[in-house]
């Protein structure tokens, strides 16, 4: 059974004109069950994460600013959202889906979660719409508990994934995969194990064969037995922060790639949504829904 986590606490109210779209978070689980993709059976509620775990992954220090509400105006700028304890509840309550659906995938093959995809949380600090880091810390709670020897994380959202990689940069049990826009966000990047930055407006075909002259070899080369899948929607043409040129069908046959590479060489592999933000929020959920259309169809 495909298990998905979503809770209320993702769809944390925003002030209004805010460019961070959360009612996706809300719209994509009714689109999936309107349409009969998922029943309710699917979902489950994660809850707070322990904050060991969180603190196995983040700057103690930091953690407790974050909590404590007390971040500088220069650290809260850099986060892109107003600071709040409901907000800070609203991560730690996506970090507990994501390691969630990463127990459950080693159970059925894949897991999903509605929200996740926070790279840009680096251990001490926060920055692009990310305050913690689920795809760290759900790769260390596996190491941390013997479910995984060596991971693979493919980021294949339109920004590097710099958080991520600076936190795994001394790890080699982590492997870290970005795809991305080479002169997109952020402008200073990281160095991951992998780094792939693409020109501004590539298209479908292009895309998926450097997609799949990269990924196929990766497999061979890091020999992982769990995978981390970071999915974002933004590398639609149609993006406001994008600026790469995949249609729908494009991106959703770049889901398909990870997907079908994953349940061919019987690798559990946890999916979190990162980013979208085409102006027409009928895209995003569009986009997004075919990641778990595929995931029904190629799984189950």
């Amino acid at each position: 059974m495909l298990k998905i986590a979503w809770s209320p606490k993702y769809c944390h109210p925003l002030p209004e004109g805010h460019r961070f779209p959360m009612e996706k978070y809300n719209l994509l689980p009714e689109q999936l069950l309107y349409e009969g993709t998922v029943t309710e059976d699917n979902f489950f509620s994660p809850v707070s994460l322990d904050e060991k775990w969180i603190l196995n992954t983040h700057d103690d220090g930091y953690y407790l600013k974050l909590r404590q509400l007390q971040l500088s105006k220069s650290e809260i700028r850099k986060t892109g959202f107003p600071l709040s304890h409901a907000l800070v509840e609203r991560e730690v309550h996506i970090m507990h889906g994501s390691v969630q659906a990463a127990i459950f995938a080693l159970e059925y093959g894949i897991a999903m979660n509605i929200a996740g995809g926070t790279h840009h949380a680096f251990s001490d600090r926060g920055e692009g719409f990310c305050l913690l880091n689920d795809i760290a810390i759900t790769a260390n709670y596996l190491l941390a508990n013997n479910l995984a020897k060596k991971i693979l994380v493919v980021d294949l959202d339109v920004h590097q994934g710099n958080g991520t990689a600076e936190i795994f940069s001394k790890d080699d049990r982590v492997f870290t995969f970005s795809m991305h826009g080479a002169a997109n966000y952020p402008m200073h990047k990281e160095q991951s194990d992998l780094d792939i930055g693409l020109p501004d407006k590539i298209g479908d075909e292009e895309y998926l064969k450097i997609l799949r002259n990269n990924i196929d070899p990766l497999l061979e080369l890091v020999a992982p037995d769990f995978i981390i899948y970071q999915s974002g929607v933004d590398v639609l043409a149609s993006d406001k922060l994008g600026r790469l040129g995949l249609s729908l069908q494009g991106c959703k046959e770049r889901d398909r790639v990870v997907l079908e590479l994953a349940r061919h060489n019987e690798i559990p592999m946890m999916c979190c949504m990162g980013g979208g933000y085409s102006e027409r929020i009928s895209y995003i959920i569009e986009a997004h829904a075919n990641t778990y259309r595929l995931a029904q169809e190629i799984y189950f």
